[in-house]
């Protein structure tokens, strides 16, 4: 059944494809963006790899070829909380679908202006739009784009269950007590840490006010294009590439099509979830498909493909591409080697059977690396945001700790 359903965020990464793709399924769908990810890319000086029309572009672009209509508002949720009251109170949106908080890990922890942004911007967001629903007493599903972050990355030893764990607590007569708790966080960047707060927010809300809420612990994404996207120059979806915002494959792909070293920081140990950005746009359908009834728990979803560790996924495209793979300092504060097994039994039970990085979308990511690889600035590649100030000295001072070439030739960008 068709719903009106609110993107905030829209004009993203992951919310302009989901835009596109609600859209196409027959709903109605209005982005409210402030337009701020723009703003970031001047204020760093890099732009995305992909050339990004403006919004009214975009949004004519997909009209001429799907004969379908997406509204924009340019509102700032975090800022304007009487436009966003009204706005909520006039339209009545049976879905609300956030993606509207600053979404880099690496941009949260440059300093004392970006970690205040990413705490009041995304904290102050989410809270305005929960208080606004109360407010003016409207029952939508609020569905929440989070982070497999919050869980943390120090290796549990046992499957994480989504979102919930049940724990047994004996009582001071030594009986046991079943508990059901939030899987506890254990947040490694101020970003990751407004996405645990969002999980308390919601926890209130749903128990005091009986909102209905969706949250998606979402993997890292990799590729661009989805089926929407794909249907006009105009509507390609952005592609970052720089040590700020860019996703690890994303950014290996964008090295490899240029010749340049695949950068692995620390022991390239690091386990991560991962996800295509086709699968990123299936699972909000589906969450939006099947909302918690009111007053239910919050429902918790991890929303995942697989997991691989860093130096894996590394040499997994070197054997694609001839890259070199180049060993640098980790600027980030975190174990050197972790496992990752994370459960994602819910949407393979809506019928979600995901990419995989072996199903071969790889190589239409690297084509269009490729295809745009004279948009790179090449000084935005590395990553220069330390987690602290001996880290950051000893980044600002070291090369690579270790360069390793391919034996056989590679294909796509070798040599260039």
């Amino acid at each position: 059944m068709a719903k009106k359903i609110f993107v905030l965020g829209g004009d993203g990464f992951c919310g302009w494809p989901t835009a596109l793709h609600l859209s196409e399924l027959g709903h109605e769908v209005v982005i409210i963006d402030n337009l701020s990810r723009r703003r970031i890319d001047a204020e760093l000086g890099v732009h995305s790899l992909t050339p990004i029309a403006m919004v009214d572009q975009r949004l004519d672009a997909w009209h001429q070829v799907s004969g379908r209509t997406i509204r924009f508002h340019y509102l700032d949720v975090a800022q304007d909380y009487a436009r966003l009251l009204a706005l909520l109170a006039e339209e009545r949106p049976e879905v609300i679908v956030h993606f509207a908080e600053q979404r880099a890990a690496p941009y949260s922890m440059r300093g004392p202006t970006e970690k205040r942004y990413t705490v009041n911007n995304n904290v102050g967001g989410t809270h305005n739009v929960l208080t606004a629903l109360v407010a003016c007493d409207l029952d939508a599903h609020l569905v929440h784009l989070g982070t497999m972050g919050v869980y943390g990355y120090g290796g549990a030893g046992f499957e994480i269950p989504e979102g919930y764990l049940t724990v047994q607590i004996h009582d001071d007569a030594g009986a046991p007590h079943d508990w059901e708790i939030l899987y506890p966080t254990r947040p490694g960047s101020v970003y990751h840490m407004t996405k645990s707060i969002d999980q308390l927010l919601f926890q209130f809300y749903a128990q005091n006010d009986r909102l209905r809420i969706t949250d998606l612990h979402q993997g890292i994404v990799w590729g661009t294009q989805t089926a929407e996207t794909r249907r006009h120059p105009a509507l390609i979806n952005r592609f970052d590439y720089e040590g700020e915002y860019g996703t690890v494959l994303n950014r290996f792909l964008v090295q490899a099509a240029l010749g340049h070293p695949l950068t692995v920081h620390g022991t390239g140990g690091q386990t991560r979830a991962f996800l295509n950005i086709q699968d990123t746009v299936r699972c909000i359908a589906l969450a939006v498909a099947h909302p918690p009834e009111r007053g239910d728990r919050v429902k918790i979803i991890n929303q995942i493909a697989e997991s691989l560790r860093v130096r894996d996924l590394a040499r997994l495209v070197s054997d694609l591409t001839g890259a070199a793979i180049e060993y640098l300092p980790n600027p980030r504060k975190e174990a050197a080697e972790n496992d990752l097994d994370v459960s994602n039994a819910t949407f393979r039970a809506l019928g979600l059977d995901p990419i995989l990085l072996t199903d071969g979308l790889l190589a239409e990511t690297l084509e269009i690396s490729a295809r745009y690889a004279d948009r790179v600035d090449q000084r935005h590649i590395p990553a220069r945001t330390a987690w602290t100030r001996e880290q950051q000295a000893a980044l600002d001072q070291a090369g690579p700790i270790e360069t390793i070439r391919p034996v056989l030739p590679g294909v796509a960008g070798a040599g260039r």
